[in-house]
Formats: structure tokens, C-alpha cells, sequence
């Protein structure tokens, strides 16, 4: 690696040679702090009285025991004072030339414990201390370092505090060192453990049973979506990561589990941008009895609570539009609800039914990006589902459900129950948006084995004409319909983007760990 050669990497490996020559651990294996900075702060931010550094000095104010990373030191004479982070907030401590104490330095050493820390004790390294509470003349609430015990000697620096990490490329791929200096990453990834915990204790006060199911599969389907391939070397075949949870989660309702969900990573052969990453997490959850009215129900009142929980109330700021300007989405149920041809009718001024297939194509081709070779094939209802996507989508700011969707978006939702709907080939399927993207994506659900075969059969058909978006026909999930699916609703969520909302992040990239990035 190119570090191996830079200067600061070499002295700090120097100085790790020489602490372990004089006997110092610089690894232990535990330490047990007593406090955290946050606690400590919270403790006496509201001026609650604490003696001097005098009275700290002779252990006459509140012992603690703190560990964390050195962001900042500064040595002033007889004494040195630094800032501590643990992970919760800094706090600021200071060091002794007489009273603090380098555990594990000899007695006899030649160097005595406060010069060993100004010379060997780097910012970025781990630090366990103990010591007592003082207010400094201007406030602030202080530790009195007495002990000071080496937890981990860091061997490059960190990252510059304002000119340091900057380039959003480099923060995406070395996220460790994001996570120390931006706090803001932080507490965006804190409200993403908080959202996924909200949702989970949601779903046990709904009765739904959280299941897990395979990553890799022996076929994929559930989207249209690309698959990642990879080869099991045990039974010497090709396998998929899963591009849906969907497939796994119905055969688990045939088998008689009436209200289940599951939060898992899905996989996509697809393009990245930002709103988009070949691995993402994705909500799945299916009620047997259901259909999507309860659904559309279900998810707005999901939403709502979750924003209820995390902020106190249904409306959240969010700044990142392509207008710029800071807008206020509010995600109080009910959310309105429009029929795929009531939105592009009233976001697009374009009323379909009164548009044949040639006008459809004609105004595909000449106000939009897609290809014409692909216009000229499509039927009717990819032709109305194109026109939606390319001239509503970007427009649905506030949630909204888009109902009643044709046929040909999707091989496994249920027929209409109106009939006039089901000559004209919709399907009683919803997505919901907001911020002018997809949030979630539900039907009720296919239970009838001879039309499910039906479908398949021609999305099979379309993957031997090269379509590499259809998956292959799957036997054995039609066997699972054949035993008997209850009439069933079933429920899809974008957990990333629903964290986009509630973190105010332009890019999906913002809220995952580590997203996708190019070698």
C-alpha cells in the first residue's frame, strides 16, 4: 500500500517500537470506562456547581473513567490540555506534569510521563483516563487527567479537521474516516438504525413475524431486474443473489405463515446514480387476506408513525429537489391516491384514453429519451407505464399512491376485480412516491396458478428474445401456487430512500456504509 512510504506512517511506527521497547502495551485487550463524555456533559451542562482544578487535583471532586480518540492536544507548560471523543460527544481533559500518571511507563524511566505523552501520544490514537471533574475559569467542564493508559497507537494521522476530507469520493470509499470527521455522517447513520428499529417494533404491534430467506438462489425473479451470477463450488452450479425477497416470502404463505415481513439486501445488475446502488435494503411484507387498499393504508400510516417517532411530527424538510429550494413533505395519512391514467392526465395534461397506440408513440418519441426502437414495439400499456415514468414521475413532491397499473408492468399481481378494468388488462397494483421518486411498489398479490403460469410463461418468452430484464420461468414457485395461496397483499419499501427523506440526503450514496464504488 502507498501509505507503507509516507513520513508520518514511518515516525509513528518509530514511536510504536520504542513504546513496546520500554514495556508499554500499546494493544491491550479491555478497558472498562466508567462514563461517557456525553453523560458526563449532560450531567453539568445546566450549570450544576463543580469545584476547580484545585480541588480535582487532591480527588476531592466526581471520579470518572472515559476512553476515546485524541482529536486535539496542545501543551501549555506544567500542564497539557486535549479533547477526547468516545463515540458520543468530546470532552476536554487535561494533563499534569506532576499528578498525571502513563501506566505501564517504568519508574525508572528517563522520560517522565508528560513528555512521554507530548512525544509519543499522537492525535488519532485510543486513550483509556482517569482522573476528576473540574470547571475550567471560562466553564468548561474538564477532566483532571491522573492515569492515562495506551488502548491503541494509530500509525496514520486523521484526516485534516477543515482541509482534510473533503472529496466525496474518497469519504464514500475510506467511510471510517468520514465517520471521524463529519459528525452530521454519523447521526445520519444513527437515524438509520433508529428508522429500521422503529419499523421493527411497528411490525410486532401489526402481529407480522419478521423471517429470513436465502441471498442466493437457484432462480431469481420478483422484478425486472438483471441478476449478479456467481458459481457454487459444492454442487457445481450457477447461482443468483436474490433480486427481490418476494418469490421466498409467497411460498412461505402457502405454507400457512399469515403476517410475515423481512428486511434484507437485495441485488441489481444495474446502472448507479443517486438514487440508485446495485446493493440496497429493501422491506417486504405480505398479509394473507389483505389486498392493496389495506396496503396503501398500511404504508401511509407506516410512514406517518415512523416520522411521528424519529421527529414528533409528519412534516420533514428536505433540501435536495432539483429546484433547490428547501421543501416541506408531509407524510400524514391519508396520502392522496390517483389511478396511473388520473396522473398523467392531471400532471401531464395528456388524457390516455382518448389517445390511440400511434399518438402514445409519437408523443414518446418526440418528448422524451427513449429509444425509438423500443416505442415501436411496446404495447399499449408499457407505452402508458413509459409516458407516466418519463413525464409524472419527477412531478409527485408530496406522497402520493399511483393505482391501477397495466398489466404488462409486472407477471405477479392480481387482476382487477372491476371488470371494465380487467378488459382494459390493469391490475390492482400501487407505487408509492415521494420526492418525485418510488418509495414502494405493492399488489394484490397473484394466487391464481393458471394465469401465474400464464404470465411466466410469457415473460419467459420475452428472456429467450433477449430481454435480460425477465426472469426465467420458476417451477417450483408455480408448484407452491398449486398447493393453495390465500388471497394475499403484499408490500415493497425502499428502505434507503426512505432514510434519504428523514436525513435530508441528496444521494443514496449518503445513507449506505459502503455504496458501490469503481476500483
Amino acid at each position: 500500500m502507498s501509505y507503507h512510504s509516507h513520513q508520518e506512517f514511518q515516525n509513528r511506527s518509530s514511536k510504536l517500537a520504542e513504546i513496546r521497547k520500554l514495556g508499554i502495551e500499546p494493544y491491550p485487550h479491555h478497558y472498562e470506562p466508567t462514563h461517557s463524555a456525553k453523560v458526563i456533559l449532560e450531567e453539568f451542562c445546566d450549570g450544576t456547581p463543580l469545584a476547580d482544578s484545585e480541588s480535582a487535583a487532591k480527588g476531592e471532586t466526581k471520579s470518572v473513567t472515559i476512553a476515546g480518540r485524541l482529536i486535539l492536544f496542545r501543551a501549555m507548560g506544567k500542564n497539557a490540555f486535549a479533547h477526547i471523543i468516545d463515540g458520543t460527544e468530546k470532552l476536554q481533559v487535561m494533563f499534569n506534569r506532576d499528578l498525571s500518571e502513563m501506566v505501564g511507563l517504568p519508574k525508572d524511566s528517563p522520560i517522565p510521563s508528560l513528555k512521554f505523552i507530548e512525544k509519543m501520544i499522537d492525535l488519532g490514537d485510543f486513550l483509556g483516563l482517569e482522573g476528576h471533574l473540574f470547571r475550567t475559569h471560562k466553564g468548561e467542564v474538564t477532566l483532571f487527567v491522573k492515569k492515562v493508559t495506551l488502548l491503541s497507537k494509530s500509525l496514520l494521522p486523521l484526516p485534516e479537521k477543515h482541509s482534510g476530507l473533503v472529496d466525496k469520493e474518497v469519504r464514500y470509499r475510506k467511510r471510517w474516516l468520514d465517520l471521524i470527521s463529519h459528525k452530521e455522517i454519523k447521526d445520519v447513520f444513527i437515524t438509520r438504525s433508529k428508522i429500521l428499529l422503529i419499523l421493527r417494533k411497528f411490525m410486532e404491534t401489526q402481529n407480522f413475524i419478521e423471517v429470513e430467506t436465502p441471498t442466493l438462489q437457484h432462480l431469481y425473479g420478483g422484478a425486472a431486474a438483471r441478476p449478479f451470477t456467481t458459481h457454487m463450488n459444492a454442487i457445481d452450479q450457477e447461482m443468483y443473489l436474490r433480486i427481490s425477497l418476494e418469490i421466498s416470502l409467497k411460498k412461505l404463505i402457502v405454507g400457512g405463515m399469515e403476517k410475515i415481513f423481512e428486511l434484507g439486501k437485495v441485488f441489481r445488475n444495474e446502472g448507479i446514480d443517486k438514487t440508485h446502488n446495485p446493493e440496497f435494503t429493501e422491506f417486504e411484507a405480505y398479509a394473507v387476506y389483505w389486498d392493496y387498499n389495506d396496503l396503501m393504508t398500511f404504508t401511509e400510516n407506516l410512514v406517518e408513525h415512523i416520522a411521528l417517532e424519529l421527529l414528533g411530527d409528519t412534516k420533514v424538510t428536505y433540501s435536495h429537489l432539483e429546484s433547490g429550494e428547501k421543501t416541506i413533505i408531509d407524510v400524514k395519512a391519508p396520502w392522496k391516491r390517483l389511478s396511473m391514467k388520473e396522473s398523467i392526465k392531471e400532471y401531464a395534461g395528456i388524457d390516455v384514453d382518448a389517445c390511440s397506440d400511434a399518438d402514445l408513440r409519437k408523443i414518446l418519441v418526440n418528448e422524451t429519451d427513449l429509444l425509438p426502437a423500443f416505442i415501436q414495439k411496446s404495447p399499449r400499456g408499457i407505452l402508458i407505464a413509459s409516458l407516466f415514468d418519463e413525464k409524472v414521475t419527477g412531478k409527485l413532491i408530496q406522497p402520493h399512491h399511483i393505482t391501477d397499473h397495466p398489466i404488462e408492468t409486472t407477471p405477479l399481481c392480481k387482476p382487477h376485480r372491476d371488470k371494465a378494468k380487467r378488459e382494459e388488462g390493469l391490475v390492482e397494483r400501487f407505487e408509492s412516491f415521494l420526492l418525485g421518486k418510488e418509495l414502494c411498489n405493492a399488489y394484490t398479490e397473484l394466487n391464481d396458478p393458471e394465469i401465474q403460469r400464464r404470465l411466466l410463461e410469457e415473460q419467459a418468452l420475452k428472456k429467450e428474445g433477449g430481454d435480460e430484464e425477465t426472469h426465467p420461468l420458476d417451477e417450483e414457485f408455480l408448484e407452491a401456487i398449486c398447493q393453495g395461496m390465500p388471497p394475499t397483499g403484499g408490500v415493497g419499501i425502499g428502505i434507503d430512500r426512505l432514510v434519504m427523506l428523514f436525513t435530508d440526503s441528496a444521494s443514496i450514496r449518503d445513507v449506505l456504509y459502503f455504496p458501490i464504488m469503481k476500483n
